[in-house]
């Protein structure tokens, strides 16, 4: 089944919209990463704009949601610029008291749609940042439970805010999106997320983001 916005599940941003059943995306051709995107000149210098990838490695991400605390792992070995934007975005509070706006129930909960914010106040800077895009940067992390990956449209490099998790396996996104963190702590957070109740895929009631914020990684052993 051709889906015209592939796993790109908010509503806000140019009003993506997917049928009610689980995806099964057709993609013709494994998309191949590209360079870095150069900032537009009037854009303001982001906290990780020039970070390494150790240092980038070094941060993990906590979501202070309604339903709960979920903490993750940042690879950005495998995705220097999804990981990089994802952080910036952290940084700079444009994900605090977003929702979880689309859920498909067993599948995934996306998040990240800037325009979903709780006072419904974006300014054009916000607006600007929100369709900035970044390059794909499929690789072989494997989509199972837990994991994060960025949300695009049908064409390629078209990824900007928006994310997903995954609460169980989907094989066949392997290799075509960028998969680039892991949930290490609060899983049963998302399942709670996921198992609400939903229209359309539409939560009744979506979760917000309180506050997304940086914490040091504990050393891997």
């Amino acid at each position: 089944m051709a889906l015209r916005w592939i796993l790109f599940f908010c509503v806000g941003l140019l009003a993506f919209n997917v049928p009610a059943q689980e995806p099964t995306p057709e993609v013709k051709e494994t998309p191949k990463a590209n360079s870095r995107p150069v900032p537009p000149p009037d854009q303001a210098p982001e906290p990780f704009d020039k970070a390494d990838i150790k240092t980038m490695a070094a941060q993990c991400v906590s979501f202070d949601t309604e339903a709960g605390v979920i903490q993750m792992e940042m690879y950005p070995e495998h995705t220097p610029e999804s990981v990089r934007n994802f952080l910036n975005l952290v940084t700079t509070g444009l994900f605090d008291t977003t929702s979880f706006d689309r859920v498909v129930p067993n599948f995934v909960i996306q998040g990240g749609n800037i325009w979903s914010r709780e006072d419904k106040k974006v300014t054009r800077a916000m607006g600007n940042r929100a369709r900035r895009t970044i390059p794909d940067e499929p690789n072989k992390i494997l989509h199972e439970r837990g994991i994060l990956s960025m949300a695009r449209a049908d064409e390629p490099n078209t990824a900007t805010t928006n994310f997903f998790i995954l609460v169980a396996e989907a094989a066949y996104l392997n290799n075509k999106f960028a998969a680039f963190g892991k949930v290490t702590k609060g899983m049963e957070v998302v399942d709670t997320i996921n198992k609400a109740p939903v229209s359309e895929e539409k939560p009744e009631k979506p979760v917000r983001i309180k506050k997304a914020s940086l914490f040091a990684c504990a050393p891997k052993t």
